[in-house]
This record gives structure tokens, sequence and C-alpha cells, in this order.
């Protein structure tokens, strides 16, 4: 097999926008920084997927609320003066020539342009800050290289439901991309996408009935492909705009078929699913590989002190102090402190930053007070929930905003920072 130069790949994680869709997750952080697993940061995903692959060289592009994220990506990821790798924080910045935010992901690398051409390297990959898999992109590269294709996009089989939320492409026997269509809603239109029983189980094995083919949102351009559409034109994003371009413009456009598992987290409801998904006994995805390890912060704390609890599959994560709770189906995050007869249920507790032990002026601590009950919540970090408390979502709100807490697809956020009072009733 030829050398894969995965020395000539300069990776750009984009960091999204607003990040509307995960608020309030998001009120305090960009969405790359939102925590996941326990222990874990959104961005820590792309990032060892490309340290993993063998890639040193990332740029990460954010604009929005981004001190939590460029903290973490400082103390969690720092390449010794002889890889001559790098990770680099690009936040939006107003010029002469431009004062607009980015309008959308092809125009944030635009504006990026200048401080991306000073970085050699062949083969530009574009990645988002909100899926989480596993992919090794040496075989992404591989498939870039071996057809001769300018650019290469992720696919994903999915469902007909699910293509509303995609976009979608047609492909000829050698994985050719000869349309594309950005989240159809007519099946009228998007019909004639639908792929063939019998060319899907030779990509990808098992058909499932997925017989849609979704672009992943991660891309291989060649770089003078990238540059020279970028510096010519105002297009701005990558799924409505480019890529159909470059089909129109017959540049060779080729699909790398991936089957494992994937999901974009970029909503509340697919967050919460996500999460609670790993505390199943077969986990679709798995914190739990050697070979294919997610990095992060080493944060060196001590490990959890479970005082005569009832655990039922879920994730405990370091330095968490928990005493006579019963626990099902939960991901309870780091420096969670949570006091007697709690009951957790199908619950995300993201923990704290620190610990707090000591009186706050007569106020709860930080966690969870006595004889508390949690089911279907999120719990953000450095949170004080009191005594009795009962966040249960009693009147199956389905939407809903208050002033220390938000009802998201009827599950309950409590954000970064908020103070639950003692007998409180949700």
């Amino acid at each position: 097999m030829a050398r894969i130069p995965m020395d000539q790949v300069l990776t750009v994680i984009l960091g999204g926008g607003r990040g509307t869709r995960l608020f309030p997750l998001t009120k305090m952080r960009s969405k790359p920084a939102v925590p996941l697993g326990g222990k874990y940061r959104l961005i820590d995903i792309p990032i060892s997927n490309c340290i993993n692959s063998g890639i040193r060289r990332i740029l990460v592009l954010s604009q929005f609320n981004m001190a939590s994220l460029t903290k973490h990506i400082y103390e969690a990821y720092r390449f010794d003066a002889y890889s001559k790798g790098f990770i680099e924080i690009l936040a939006a910045e107003q010029t002469p020539e431009n004062l607009d935010w980015f309008q959308g992901t092809a125009d944030a690398v635009r504006k990026q342009l200048k401080h991306m051409k000073t970085r050699s390297g062949n083969y530009i990959l574009i990645l988002s800050g909100d899926h989480l898999y596993k992919m090794n992109y040496r075989e992404f590269l591989q498939t870039h290289i071996e057809n001769g294709a300018e650019l290469t996009i992720g696919v994903q089989p999915v469902m007909e439901e699910q293509i509303k939320e995609f976009g979608i492409m047609k492909v000829d026997d050698k994985g050719k991309v000869t349309g594309f269509m950005e989240k159809p809603k007519d099946q009228s239109v998007y019909e004639p996408f639908r792929v063939a029983k019998e060319i899907f189980q030779g990509k990808f094995g098992t058909y499932e009935g997925k017989d849609f083919l979704a672009s992943m949102g991660i891309y291989i351009f060649n770089r003078d492909l990238l540059f020279d559409i970028l510096d010519n034109t105002d297009l701005i994003d990558f799924g409505k705009d480019i890529i159909p371009k470059c089909i129109k413009d017959n540049k060779e456009v080729y699909g790398h078929f991936f089957n494992g598992y994937w999901e974009d987290i970029g909503t509340i409801k697919a967050f919460f699913d996500a999460n609670i998904a790993l505390t199943d006994e077969k986990a679709k995805f798995k914190f739990y590989d050697v070979q294919f390890p997610v990095y992060t912060n080493s944060r060196y704390l001590p490990a959890s002190k479970i005082h005569d609890c009832v655990i039922k599959n879920s994730i405990i994560s370091d330095g968490c102090i928990i005493f006579k709770a019963t626990i099902e189906r939960s991901v309870i995050g780091i420096r969670s402190f949570i006091e007697a007869d709690c009951e957790i249920k199908n619950a995300i507790i993201m923990g704290a930053d620190y610990y707090e032990f000591g009186p706050r002026d007569g106020a709860q601590l930080l966690g969870i007070g006595k004889n508390s009950v949690i089911h279907n919540c999120i719990i953000d970090k450095n949170v004080c929930i009191g005594n009795n408390v009962k966040l249960v979502n009693k009147d199956n709100v389905f939407e809903g905003d208050r002033e220390n807490f938000y009802i998201r697809d009827g599950i309950i956020v409590v954000p970064k920072l908020a103070i639950i009072p003692h007998n409180t009733v949700i």
C-alpha cells in the first residue's frame, strides 16, 4: 500500500455559530465546549480522531463564548516542540476589509484564509465540532487519493424520515457524487436520490432500511480547489453552495462511505439521547478503546467516593462524592456532590469545576441537596440544587423558558450557575 501523507493534511474544525439548538447549554460557552460523557467536551471528539489518525496540524474556528473552549484546549492539548504539531484557535475578527461575523460554514473558512495560507499541506480536512463518532481519517484520505478526487465527502446511510436534517446525494457505482440536495422536504424532490438495495449492500453490507446517503458534514478538499472557490466566489455554505457548485463544474467529487456509529448531537434532544445511550450495556459509542482513545484534560482528580448507593447502568466520573443515592441510567460528571436520599434517573449531571464544602452564606452548597428527585434532566455545571427538590416535569411541558430552568423536548435543562431553591417542584 502506498504511503498515505497525513503530514500533508491541515484540519479545520468548525466551532459553529451561536449554538441556538443547544441553548441553554451554549448560554455561557461555545458549542464545541459543551461537556460530554461525564468528563469530556464535544471538541475532544474531532481532535482525538485527528490525533489517532496521525494528524497534528489543527485549526479551530469559533466566534461565540470562546473563553471555556480556549481554556480547555490550552490545558488539554500541547504537542512537543519536535513534532511540528499545533492546535490553534482562530477567532472571528473584524478587519478593515470585513466587519461581519461568519455568515456560514464556508464563509467562516474564507474569513480565515489569510491564516490558513501560511500553513503548508496539500489537503484541507473540514470537520464539525458537534458530532459523536470515531473515524480514522487515514482511510478517508486514502479514498480521496485513490479516486483522484478534488473533493471527498463523508457519507452515512440514513432512513427516509431522517433526510430532512441532512444533505443527501446520488453516487454512481464508483462512488462518484453525481447529485446533491440540502435538507429536502418534498418526497417528489428527494425520491430520485433513493439508493437501490443492491447498491447499498455492496457499499455497506447491512441494509436496515437506510436507503438514502447523507453527508456527514466532513470533507477533504484539495487545497487549490478550496482556496480558488473561496477566493473567487462569495458562496457561504459548504452543503448548500459549494458542493453543488463543484458537481455542476464537473469537479472530481467522491463519497467516502462510513457505516460506523455517528450522531449529530447539535440539539438538546440528540445531545441528551446520545449521552444517556453511553450508559447502555453494549453502547454503540465506546470510550473504552485503548487503540483509539478519546483524549481530554488530565485533571488529576481523586477516585469517586460512593457511600451506600444503588447504581444501575450509569457512568460515574472522577472526583465525585455521593451519599445514599439511587442512580439509574444517568451520567454523573466530574466533582459531582450528591447528598443523601436522592433519586436520579435518566439524567445528565455535568458536575462542577471546583469543590465547595463550606457554608455559602446560608444558601445550599454546590451540588444536589438531600431528598431530591431528578428525572429526565440535564443539570449543567456549577449548579446548586436545594433539599427536597423535585425536577420531574410534573405538568408534562414540552417547551418552556423560566428564570432558572428551561424545558426542551420535555427535558428539563438547568443552566450553568443556576440555583434551584429548597423544596422547588418543577
